[in-house]
């Protein structure tokens, strides 16, 4: 550049692959419907469901517009037009962010006054409300205010950028000059100079802008329009960072898409879309799956079909690229569950079939054919291994965890649903619903600043400093992290349920108090404050204190909160002896102190009978699951 060569910067992103990817999966539905093929290139540019996307916020996944600071800028601007989104991206720096001019721009977008330094670059300011946002403007107005060439444009926009004095100087002069031979007062022609000299400092590249937005307003063009196919060739582009496909998984469920988990009968290497427009999950996602074996997998099961068991699928790959680990891989993400009764007998059938395989294989090397064909599918012997190794299927506590060794999260369901019906009238919300509610209550509080709000601690809405919203919520332990400080421990819990996780931060003194049931894999329940924490993933976090907050084991929230045990009965389950078996249930866990109700409704009458104390009980979740066993899932309920 020195020596005066034109220097280019090439920028490979990501995000032009997931484009094309997503647009190839839809043109290959379209080609199939005799349908006018997709060119992304010519998306209208006021598209109002891609705009109603944005003003909703919903940009994970949308480039450049996905972090929680940059929603919060959308959430204030509300773009309205291509143009916007093209200074969100230019906006959204800390030189504009600083400096006072995102809150001129979205004052005036909103209605402010706007005024111009001189009429002749109206025309220049008016579609950034009368702020210099873009390098471009300045080069504009030199032009037109005081005779500058391009190239002398040019060279004023790089001296302001690099603030070379002398340099800054001599452009003043010829600047001033310029203008006030075209008529500008000399007074004028001074402020508007050091007016660009300001803004320069944070003047973006409007071309650099403009190409970057037109980006992200693909892919919220394809985010609204065509949402599974896009999320898929998101998930595809990112499914070796396990931490973004939970991020992102979730972002499905919130959008209603469907997820259907691993298959080695349906799934490819990445994320595809069923006809259904559900999200089919990827085996290259499940850890310890590589390429090369799912190759294989996918190219035999195109040739000659889908796998019919355990035994047919080991029999048919090549077992030296989908070898033993790989196998119980699949296995635990429940991408096998459809070759066999569940995944405990497939895990106890393995070893049998690897080695019928294995026996295959050589057999087939040697030249030697079975002419019974005792070891295809559904011969005698392969039915006799299958059903010599059936076992009763892993809980729901292991089987998830099994899955999540393997896929990095809980797909197919959560260890805290196990108990969501019970605690569903004691917890304050799901933590989704409560890190929305906090953005939310922030917002409104504080004007909807740019980020400002979780600088003040855990403070917002009417709350006192330091205090944050009363919360209780239940969760799975995923993570304990402890730091050690000067002044004792920090222990950051990160808890999860169906709907989000979030970060639960104890110090010394809660944590002495706490930490033998802090474990994990376990799921608790919480009481703490919410509030905005700068060091949290989602930009809130619980805190416990040592005094007025607390942490329970599920029992011992039962015990704590639960106010009543209610039995409902009717006329055909109270028969064959009811009462006599209700009574062996509840004696184990009775001298407790929950009090125990019968609502029974027959033919001609029903009635509420509260049982004598010596038949109150301590609540745990083995009597709830006992009592669900005699009377029925729905006709037990703890009332708080």
């Amino acid at each position: 550049e020195a020596v005066g060569l034109v220097k280019f910067d090439f920028l490979g992103l990501r995000t032009l692959t997931i484009i094309d990817w997503a647009v190839k999966t839809i043109n290959h539905q379209r080609k199939e419907a005799n349908e006018e093929l997709l060119d992304i290139s010519m998306l209208p540019m006021d598209d109002a469901l891609t705009f109603d996307l944005l003003k909703r916020c919903a940009t994970t996944a949308v480039f450049q517009l996905e972090s929680r600071g940059m929603k919060d800028l959308i959430k204030r601007l509300k773009p309205d037009c291509f143009d916007e989104i093209i200074a969100l991206v230019a906006l959204f720096r800390p030189g504009p962010l600083q400096s006072g001019m995102v809150d001129d721009f979205i004052d005036r977008k909103h209605g402010a006054r706007v005024e111009y330094p001189h009429p002749d670059v109206e025309p220049i300011l008016k579609p950034t409300y009368g702020v210099i946002l873009y390098q471009e403007q300045v080069m504009q107005i030199a032009q037109v205010l005081a005779g500058y060439t391009l190239g002398g444009a040019d060279m004023l926009r790089r001296a302001m950028g690099k603030k070379k004095p002398e340099e800054m100087e001599k452009q003043r002069s010829i600047f001033t000059e310029g203008a006030v031979k075209r008529g500008v007062e000399e007074k004028t022609a001074t402020y508007i100079f050091d007016l660009m000299e300001k803004f320069a400092g944070y003047g973006f590249n409007k071309s650099h802008s403009a190409a970057y937005a037109l980006i992200s307003y693909q892919t919220a063009w394809l985010k609204s329009h065509y949402p599974s196919e896009f999320m898929a060739a998101v998930l595809s582009s990112d499914m070796d960072n396990t931490d973004k496909v939970v991020t992102l998984i979730y972002e499905c469920r919130s959008m209603d898409l469907k997820i259907e988990p691993p298959c080695v009968n349906e799934s490819e290497y990445m994320f595809t879309v069923s006809e259904d427009d559900a999200v089919i999950y990827g085996l290259g996602a499940i850890k310890g799956v590589g390429e090369a074996a799912i190759e294989n997998i996918y190219n035999e099961r195109k040739a000659n079909g889908d796998f019919s068991d355990l035994f047919d699928f080991c029999r048919r790959i090549d077992m030296r690229k989908v070898n033993k680990r790989v196998l119980e891989a699949l296995i635990r993400s429940g991408a096998m569950d459809d070759l066999g009764e569940n995944r405990a007998t497939l895990m106890a059938q393995l070893p049998d079939a690897v080695k019928a395989a294995e026996q295959h294989s050589h057999n087939h090397a040697a030249g030697i054919d079975d002419l019974f064909g005792s070891d295809l599918p559904g011969s005698e012997r392969v039915q006799e291994q299958t059903d010599r190794l059936k076992l009763p299927p892993w809980d729901d506590e292991k089987s998830l965890l099994e899955e999540k060794e393997a896929l990095g999260m809980f797909l197919s369901g959560h260890p805290i649903a196990h108990y969501k019906d019970e605690l569903a009238g004691l917890v304050t919300g799901q933590i989704a619903e409560l890190l929305a509610d906090a953005a939310s209550l922030s917002d409104s509080s504080t004007g909807a600043s740019t980020g400002s709000g979780a600088a003040s601690g855990y403070g917002y809405g009417s709350q006192k400093e330091n205090q944050g919203r009363d919360v209780l919520v239940a969760g799975f332990v995923m993570s304990i992290s402890i730091i050690n400080m000067r002044r004792g421990k920090k222990v950051i819990i990160v808890l999860e349920d169906s709907s989000a996780k979030t970060e639960v931060t104890l110090f010394s003194d809660a944590y002495e108090k706490y930490k033998d049931f802090i474990v994990k894999n376990k799921s608790i329940v919480v009481k703490g404050k919410l509030g905005p924490d700068n060091y949290a993933s989602d930009g809130y976090s619980i805190r416990i204190g040592a005094k007025e907050d607390a942490m329970y084991t599920i029992d011992q929230a039962y015990k704590q909160f639960a106010k009543q045990l209610v039995i409902s009965l009717d006329l055909e389950s109270g028969k064959n002896g009811f009462v006599y078996s209700l009574e062996d249930v509840l004696k184990p866990y009775s001298k407790g102190q929950c009090p125990v109700s019968i609502k029974y409704r027959g033919e001609i009458a029903h009635g509420y009978f509260p049982l004598s104390k010596e038949w109150y009980v301590q609540p745990t979740d083995d009597l709830l699951n006992r009592l669900r066993d005699l009377a029925g899932k729905e006709k037990v309920e703890l009332m708080y």
